[in-house]
């Protein structure tokens, strides 16, 4: 068989393979936002049903005119902290109650933000749907419950992260703290899917990396675990070399993505550093605390 022969034979099986890439990357683009987000849309139910003392439902409006449930517990007093969450993409707000309960026992206050679409509440994720579901939080501590944004912590969980950067752009926090963050969104797709054009086609980026360099004089706190497989580990590492002083990097040696906070130092590091900036206060030295 002579050479043009095989190459004329081998040439339609190129044409075919390449017309499977992009009906690949095609359903992929279209999909990407059900692959991307795994709402658990179950209610988180009543506050009640957790048994923390002085946690209630509350509702916040979006922009857009969505209700959002979510949970609320108050500073201890004027001069106090208040925490707002930013949770990661499984789950729901349920599932970070007894974290919330922990920051609360260290006198601060908490704002567990439920998204749009999950948690039983109404609308579709995406970037800007969760932007405006963080402003509509912010503007909840800020309005309605006259807490200064200079008293009011930025935390992002993973996914979280990218809500609280955007948030940080905005507002003139006391503090941030991310948890596993990622770079963007289309950097860690492109990970995942090498053999696609991720960065070119990702709908919502959440630029963490283009947008952390324009965050000044606002204290920061990445936590990350050496072994993430979610979200690598050198995304943090990253993040950290761009971001502005002050800052810190806990790295927490064999942490994986999810269980960071079973690691000691994890706890001792976050709230060493909330109390190092007076947002946090010693179980200790809290009124009524029962040795």
């Amino acid at each position: 068989m002579s050479a043009a022969t095989a190459l004329k034979n081998i040439l339609p099986l190129f044409g075919y393979v390449f017309l499977a890439w992009l009906i690949v990357v095609g359903v992929m683009y279209v999909l990407q936002r059900g692959m991307m987000y795994l709402p658990d849309t179950r209610h988180f139910g009543p506050a009640e049903f957790y048994g923390i003392e002085g946690m209630r439902e509350v509702t916040i409006v979006t922009e857009d005119g969505l209700e959002l449930g979510a949970f609320f517990m108050p500073p201890p007093d004027e001069n106090a902290a208040t925490l707002v969450l930013f949770h990661g993409n499984a789950g729901h707000i349920g599932h970070r109650v007894l974290k919330a309960a922990t920051f609360h026992m260290f006198g601060m206050g908490v704002l567990l933000v439920e998204y749009r679409g999950y948690g039983g509440n109404p609308g579709s994720p995406t970037e800007d749907g969760l932007y405006m579901d963080g402003r509509a939080a912010m503007d909840f501590l800020i309005r309605r419950e006259n807490i200064a944004p200079e008293k009011i912590v930025l935390y992002g969980e993973s996914l979280g992260s990218g809500i609280a950067v955007q948030m940080a752009t905005e507002f003139p926090a006391a503090a941030m703290v991310l948890e596993t963050p990622f770079t963007s969104t289309g950097n860690l797709a492109a990970e995942i899917y090498p053999f696609i054009p991720a960065r070119l086609l990702v709908k919502d980026r959440y630029d963490n990396i283009k947008k952390i360099s324009k965050i000044k004089e606002m204290p920061l706190l990445i936590l990350h675990g050496t072994e993430d497989g979610v979200v690598p580990f050198r995304h943090g590492e990253k993040l950290f070399a761009a971001a502005n002083d002050p800052k810190e990097f806990a790295a927490v040696e064999g942490a994986n993505h999810n269980n960071l906070f079973d690691f000691p130092e994890t706890a001792q590091k976050l709230f060493g550093f909330l109390q190092r900036y007076g947002l946090a206060q010693s179980p200790l030295n809290m009124p009524g605390f029962r040795r």
